[in-house]
């Protein structure tokens, strides 16, 4: 993909990190790894569109994204009966305001293999954190990198493996979120995260580690096109919510 195609999406503007395949949505860009079988990232501004008011239901479309290769392609059926959700990346209530920008969400390019506690419990109270820092009068635009992380230590677990498509699936162990907040002002602030996953008990921001420390755990550069040293100051924070 040339970098003129990369440079027209607002979402990269701070940078685009390196992935098998760069998928580029409507509203959101992806980044695919051949090897796991789904997103090695996957890049967003919050609400795109803040000064459109509507809110459409959920469309719950799930389905196979047709732009991968088939035999690196996840399908409806490594999910089915595995016990793990479809866990969004790039979330579906942040993307509501038409029902193209809220079904982009549910291809499975944007999917990974989460736990029901995980998923529908500590994940979804960070997206709504995140909302919230959005919805904050100084701030002008939040950019989002969210993806999964293998633990190597860790036993991997596979789901698909019985499926006629002969692909499996690595469930991960752990999830992040990189954010960075541009302010009205121009100032920029990041904020990293660190879940596992599994049903967590402590409060959102017990998860919270350095932008350059997600950079190690996940093998991505995050932000790159910004340079300097306020910016490298600004990587090793560990900021507190949401200051």
């Amino acid at each position: 993909m040339d970098h003129l195609s990369l440079s027209a999406k607002p979402e990269l503007r701070y940078g685009c990190p390196a992935a098998d395949q760069v998928l580029l949505n409507r509203y959101f860009s992806v980044g695919y790894s051949y090897y796991f079988r789904q997103a090695k990232w996957a890049l967003e501004i919050v609400d795109p569109n803040k000064d459109i008011l509507r809110s459409i239901e959920r469309l719950n479309n799930f389905r196979p994204d047709f732009r991968i290769p088939q035999q690196f392609r996840a399908d409806l059926s490594d999910y089915r009966s595995s016990g793990y959700d479809r866990g969004h990346l790039v979330a579906s209530a942040n993307h509501n305001d038409s029902n193209i920008e809220n079904s982009e969400t549910f291809l499975l390019s944007n999917m990974s293999p989460q736990t029901p506690a995980f998923n529908r419990q500590k994940w979804r109270l960070l997206e709504t954190a995140i909302r919230e820092l959005d919805e904050q009068p100084n701030v002008l635009e939040t950019y989002v990198i969210s993806g999964p992380i293998f633990d190597f230590f860790q036993p991997i677990i596979l789901i698909g493996e019985n499926d006629n498509n002969g692909i499996s699936v690595p469930v991960p162990s752990h999830f992040f979120k990189s954010i960075l907040a541009e302010e009205k002002n121009g100032k920029l602030r990041m904020w990293a995260f660190e879940m596992a996953n599994e049903s967590l008990n402590k409060p959102v921001e017990a998860y919270r580690v350095s932008t350059n420390y997600i950079e190690q755990r996940a093998g991505i550069a995050l932000w790159s096109n910004l340079t300097g040293t306020e910016i490298a100051l600004e990587k090793s924070k560990v900021r507190p919510m949401w200051g």
